[in-house]
């Protein structure tokens, strides 16, 4: 991956950070790397915990930001967010997966949230 790449990556996951607080979630971790994966962002507040990806884009060209979290992408973060919570990581709360998508095409920015945007096969 190019540092422009990795730059706009980490540009999108600081504004998600920063959104989720504005929304009353507390950031628990960014970036966290276990055996099995990694998770962009993850954050909770009273009920939930969320497991976040965020996707960075600068234009539309490609699609929107979060047609990039694909089936195998979801099993990942689930996987990965298994793996967590088997550390006994966010007792009592309920897991979400949710996907932030940061368009940078306008000022300022895009942001959408798209919560419990996807989640256990079967459930």
């Amino acid at each position: 991956m190019t540092e422009q790449r990795l730059k706009l990556g980490a540009w999108g996951e600081e504004l998600a950070a920063d959104f989720l607080r504005r929304h009353g979630y507390k950031i628990v971790a960014r970036n966290m790397r276990t055996p099995v994966g990694e998770i962009d962002i993850i954050a909770s507040n009273r009920r939930y915990l969320l497991f976040v990806e965020v996707k960075t884009r600068r234009s539309r060209v490609c699609g929107v930001p979060a047609e990039a979290v694909g089936a195998t992408k979801q099993r990942q973060i689930i996987r990965t967010a298994q793996w967590y919570l088997l550390q006994g990581h966010g007792r009592g709360l309920q897991p979400r997966f949710d996907v932030i998508s940061v368009l940078a095409a306008s000022d300022p920015p895009e942001i959408e949230h798209i919560e419990d945007a996807f989640g256990l096969p079967g459930g």
